[in-house]
């Protein structure tokens, strides 16, 4: 099993949405049950949309009010306007007060968006820092260096035969500590990662620099019996800007934003590169939180539990090829016995 217990956030589903339907529902029902006329519910459910509505035809027009000072830089009056249900002044026959608390409400903000809702509205629009930091990092790293590491692992392999054995684990190992605390060198996190060497480096030019140049550095990973084991692994530098904002206070940012940016980050991520062709079966991202306690050698363990996976998904493979495919070789008594030596239908008995 794995050495820790991570739990990540899945995506919002608009559980809440639906959980309000039902209970409407449930309310009707339990109104028609008790004998009671549903016509006074109904008229004031009408009557209190009605007044939303009209509450959020006013709430556009009072914030026009501040976007009618950035007419040449901003447009999002239009989209205040626009996403309002209320395209036209509605009419009705009901008393006054609906106009005058949707007015209350917006001079005194007392109906703030939950915690919940204002996390689901981030998710959807994915306006989170982490789905930023996620794009980022692939279009502007992944995407470019993912492609060419089997080549440089191909490539060192030939060098090195002894070194890298296991064909599963030519990949790039990506750390993703939800702490967000990444060391620039991996032997001061943890005695038992040694460096190795750097693997072909690959240069391109890119946003105006000349022969910019993309590596990776290969680690010796030392198990509890000696072992060394050999991948390439360094850490998600997005990571570095999470944990730098919740130490600006201009940022704004808690350690609880922080971690909630952190997982959905890896989230976000992991989502990208399954759906990337050119980046399939080349990286292990491997997420991990840190328990309290200080352990000299919790790195070295998490990536070793993940270097043994991939060797046992390995031999799993090799297994049930060898299993379900059986060798497709025939020779030339088989080959003979098959091919009729006339171009006349044969007969399907034996003995004829």
């Amino acid at each position: 099993s794995h050495p820790t217990a991570l739990v990540i956030p899945k995506a919002r589903e608009g559980r809440a949405q639906r959980a309000a339907y039902l209970l409407l529902a449930l309310c009707a029902a339990a109104l028609y049950l008790a004998g009671e006329s549903l016509v006074p519910t109904a008229r004031s459910l009408t009557f209190h949309f009605v007044a939303l509505q009209i509450g959020v035809l006013l709430k556009g027009t009072c914030y026009l009010a501040e976007e009618i000072f950035h007419l040449q830089s901003r447009s999002l009056w239009r989209g205040q306007l626009l996403s309002s249900p209320c395209r036209e002044p509605i009419v009705a026959e009901e008393p006054r007060w609906p106009l005058s608390s949707a007015l209350v409400c917006l001079s005194f903000p007392l109906q703030k968006p939950s915690a919940v809702e204002m996390s689901e509205m981030s998710e959807r629009s994915k306006q989170n820092v982490a789905h930023g930091l996620a794009w980022s990092y692939y279009i502007g790293y992944l995407k470019i260096v993912l492609p060419w590491l089997k080549k440089s692992m191909e490539e060192f392999s030939r060098a090195n035969p002894n070194v890298l054995p296991c064909r599963e684990t030519w990949k790039l190992h990506i750390l993703v500590p939800l702490s967000c605390d990444v060391y620039d060198d991996l032997e001061k996190a943890d005695s038992n990662i040694q460096y190795l060497t750097d693997l072909t480096e690959t240069t391109l030019t890119r946003a105006g620099t000349k022969k910019r140049v993309y590596k990776h550095s290969l680690y010796a990973i030392r198990d509890e019996d000696n072992k060394l084991w050999h991948c390439a692994v360094e850490y998600a530098t997005p990571l570095q800007s999470l944990y730098a904002m919740s130490q600006d206070e201009c940022a704004a940012f808690s350690r609880e934003d922080r971690l909630e940016q952190a997982k959905l980050f890896y989230r976000t991520l992991e989502e990208i590169l399954k759906g990337s062709k050119e980046c399939a079966g080349s990286y292990r991202l491997i997420a991990y939180e840190e328990s309290g306690e200080a352990e000299t050698h919790f790195l070295s363990r998490e990536i070793l539990w993940h270097l043994q996976q991939q060797r046992h998904e390995e031999y799993a493979i090799c297994e049930g090829n060898h299993l379900h495919h059986p060798s497709t070789t025939l020779n030339s008594t088989e080959l003979n016995l098959q091919i009729s030596e006339s171009d006349l239908p044969q007969p399907l008995r034996s003995d004829c």
